[in-house]
């Protein structure tokens, strides 16, 4: 029998590479339900091709136009506007994986609802995690949902953990997330004043969307990603540890008790992951191309400069902190890019903003999604104030 998918975010970087995967194998996998926020065009060339029975959009208006152009094809996918639209196709009885791939704290509901509902939770959204914490993993436990994480860092790390989860943590030492450094690695800090949208969102590896681009090039994105492995692999935050690995070949590393080290290794392309996390424990052609150790460059390491990527440090800071800090950077983090991208913003005044919203929130009692997303409004305003204080 066919698995049913839920894809949130399918017209974005990692929604469109589950798609093709899906393409690949479609004896064993069928879209059940599709999510964007606004390409309206992109999801219904997405209908066209893979006929789900749902498709979402983030407003009315592109729902409404979404469902007039189906109609106009003949196509029989049914648009649900809802306040609940996104949380129902990932809860929904006849779907057996969700892959979450929302940016940013709008995708934590939906992903709660997939972990509640005893899912097999494809994990590309970070923020369900740095935002959610203690409260999304117990979801996770009590609906018995199945966790898979989708970021390459991640699912390297999952997949050179032995499969024995009760007792690996008593064999782990510290874990090793891997970093590409972005495209200002070698760049004078003095410098990064000047620099621009397009030229941070330049990746030097992947085609990613332009808020990650922009997390890449700040090194935020590793911060986050330093989170998330707390709460994914269950480590105290000295556990973890970041490396700059220009090439990207080796995806993260595990370090055991013993002083051994295993490394996953792979061509730089989100469909390896994906397939992972799909096929699970079986492994499946993914369509990324094979890597070819006779041509293979050099692989070279560096430190992480805390004076050319100070954001990468806010993460231990943040998880070292009272509960719900880390929601609080990650609010700040996406308003300060939202400024940056918009030309209100300078590259370098990034960390100022999320420096100065951590200095004016202190998080409460967080037991709930209401109370996550209180906060997460709270430290949007001050964000939006720190910015428009160091605005040019």
């Amino acid at each position: 029998m066919k698995q049913k998918i839920t894809v949130l975010g399918s017209t974005g970087s990692i929604g469109k590479s589950t798609l093709d995967v899906v393409s690949r194998h479609l004896d064993r996998y069928e879209v059940f339900a599709l999510s964007a926020a606004t390409q309206v065009d992109a999801m219904l060339e997405q209908c066209a091709r893979f006929k789900p029975r749902f498709a979402v959009m983030a407003s009315e208006p592109h729902a409404l136009l979404l469902a007039e152009k189906l109609k106009q094809n003949g196509l029989p996918t049914s648009v649900v506007q809802a306040q609940d639209a996104l949380e129902m196709i990932a809860s929904h009885e006849d779907v057996d994986a969700v892959m979450a791939a929302i940016v940013g704290a709008a995708g934590l509901a939906p992903c709660l609802a997939a972990a509640r509902a005893g899912k097999r939770l494809l994990l590309a959204n970070k923020e369900a995690l740095v935002v959610g914490g203690g409260l999304f993993m117990r979801a996770v436990r009590e609906g018995g949902a199945t966790l898979l994480p989708i970021d390459s860092e991640h699912s390297a790390i999952f997949q050179c953990l032995p499969e024995d989860t009760g007792s690996w943590a008593e064999r782990v030492d510290s874990i090793l997330l891997t970093a590409s450094g972005g495209p200002f690695r070698t760049r004078d800090p003095e410098s990064l004043a000047q620099i621009t949208p397009d030229q941070a969102c330049a990746h030097p590896n992947f085609s990613m969307g332009r808020k990650i681009s922009v997390d890449s090039a700040t090194m935020m994105n590793k911060a986050l990603e330093v989170i998330e492995a707390r709460w994914l692999f269950d480590l105290a935050p000295e556990q973890i540890k970041v490396v700059i690995h220009p090439q990207q070949i080796i995806h993260s590393m595990v370090q055991f008790k013993d002083a051994s080290i295993l490394a996953q290794l792979g061509t730089p392309d989100m469909r390896v992951p994906i397939a992972c996390g799909l096929a699970w424990p079986e492994r499946i052609e993914s369509g990324a191309s094979r890597l070819d150790f006779a041509t293979l460059a050099a692989l070279t390491f560096e430190e992480a400069d805390a004076r050319r990527f100070p954001g990468l440090h806010l993460s231990w800071q943040a998880l070292n902190a009272q509960e719900g800090t880390t929601a609080v950077l990650n609010a700040a983090n996406e308003v300060a890019v939202e400024s940056f991208l918009a030309g209100r913003l300078r590259f370098d005044h990034i960390h100022a903003v999320n420096l100065a919203t951590l200095d004016a929130v202190q998080p409460s009692k967080l037991d709930s999604l209401e109370s996550l997303l209180a906060l997460d409004a709270q430290a949007r305003v001050a964000a939006h104030r720190a910015a428009a204080a160091v605005a040019p």
